[in-house]
């Protein structure tokens, strides 16, 4: 597991959004974290559509009304509790989750593609 933030670092309550993290590895899609409810959430950060970046701009990841997560290519929309694409042109695909375990306030994730 890869130590990533603070639990307190994510951005909880209305003002939900994520942290995004840069790959360790040259060419490989990052990760991002965001609250759900209770829950802590992590995706790679690549749209299964084109496999572009989901964020706007960094750590930018939801939607104007916050609801769910937007591709900032072509604006496919995501449930932010299970990573299924709602609308847009990969309906029915999902994102790829990444295993998330929070400990001590800590934030970790399991090994992707992309990390160590």
């Amino acid at each position: 597991m890869r130590r990533l933030c603070k639990l307190d670092d994510l951005p909880k309550g209305d003002a939900f959004d994520a942290l995004g993290f840069a790959a360790s590895k040259p060419g490989r899609a990052g990760v991002f974290v965001m609250r759900s409810g209770d829950d802590v959430k992590a995706y790679v950060n690549c749209c299964p559509h084109l496999g572009t970046p989901l964020n706007w701009s960094p750590d930018r990841f939801v939607g104007l009304e916050r609801e769910c997560i937007v591709c900032a290519t072509h604006g496919a929309e995501f449930r932010v509790d299970s990573g299924e694409c709602t609308s847009g042109p990969c309906l029915g695909d999902r994102l790829d989750p990444v295993a998330v375990e929070v400990r001590d306030g800590d934030v970790y994730v399991a090994d992707w593609e992309g990390g160590d």
